[in-house]
């Protein structure tokens, strides 16, 4: 078990860009168009990119069971967040309209890839980091689906709509082409290459210029009521759930770990740039992150170590 200085370590780059993406906002003068664009180059091509640079040639997505439990494990770890956010949020008199369903949204994302990818690879080496990602593309699908009807209130066909958007499509045609054993040629998966290790430092950036927009008044970034639950949500009682699952459900040591990693994780980032442009409440967001993020420096190396003690990994 690497130490607290270790994980810090491994952790410390993604503060980094997101610090420079809140830079890039200052330095560059962004406005609330240039953050707008800037979603759509990372929903339209960069993301995508990931999820074929991810998902093709893919061995382990050929079996059946890799293929299966690993995106059910992040599908259910991601709305069962969704849920429990929801109905904490109207223990706390929070309603439609005024916070709730970004508060549910915001608690029941955690950072499912920035920081846990590099932290599996430390730990366990490439071979489960591969099952990290499979589980992955279960909690997109929970995101851009269950997510955006829980942030944005849409249902039937207008609800469905969204959910039929660049990430989601990629992802089943990407499994398909797997399955079939086909492969793109090379000069395009080059390309896919490239263009997919874009998306994590530009979802960062992207991330950092959005709270920017916050932290010129950071006493607003915590909130007596919402911040403090959303931490115990998201760094106590979510971890604990998904440490159960990960002790008793049969599935693979390599998921067990993967769970192990993500029940440590606090919220996501992106449910701040998703909040803004989707007519959710940003700043409930931004306090629900900065909130579970902070703490999480500390708790995250607390949970890890009693985590793979308790399951045996």
């Amino acid at each position: 078990m690497p130490s607290y200085w270790q994980l810090l370590a491994l952790v410390a780059p993604v503060f980094v860009l997101f610090a420079l993406g809140a830079l890039l906002r200052r330095t560059c003068r962004l406005t609330a168009e240039s953050e707008a664009a800037m979603l759509r180059i990372y929903v339209n091509l960069f993301y995508p990119a990931l999820i074929l640079k991810s998902v093709l040639g893919n061995a382990a997505l050929r079996d059946p069971a890799n293929l299966l439990w690993p995106p059910v494990a992040g599908f259910v770890t991601i709305v069962l967040g969704f849920a429990v956010g929801y109905f904490v949020g109207r223990a706390l008199g929070l309603h439609r309209g005024a916070g709730l369903r970004t508060f549910a949204f915001a608690v029941g994302i955690y950072n499912y890839g920035f920081i846990p990818i590099p932290l599996m690879e430390s730990l366990y080496g490439r071979g489960p980091l591969g099952v990290l990602l499979v589980q992955n593309m279960g909690c997109e699908l929970a995101v851009w689906s269950v997510g955006l009807l829980v942030l944005t209130g849409l249902s039937g066909r207008e609800g469905w709509r969204r959910v039929l958007n660049p990430p989601i499509c990629t992802l089943v045609g990407a499994v398909i082409i797997n399955l079939c054993g086909l492969a793109l040629p090379a000069v395009i998966m080059r390309v896919v290459d490239l263009v997919g290790a874009c998306a994590v430092p530009f979802g960062l950036l992207l991330c950092g210029v959005t709270l920017d927009t916050y932290v010129e008044h950071p006493r607003q970034l915590f909130d007596v009521r919402t911040t403090p639950i959303a931490c115990l949500i998201r760094l106590a009682a979510l971890p604990a759930a998904f440490l159960l699952l990960a002790r008793f459900a049969p599935v693979s040591i390599e998921l067990k770990r993967v769970l192990v990693v993500q029940a440590a994780m606090p919220s996501g980032m992106m449910p701040l740039v998703l909040a803004r442009h989707y007519g959710g409440r940003p700043l409930i967001a931004a306090q629900i992150i900065v909130g579970t993020t902070l703490l999480g420096v500390l708790v995250i190396p607390w949970w890890l170590s009693w985590g793979m003690a308790w399951v045996g990994g």
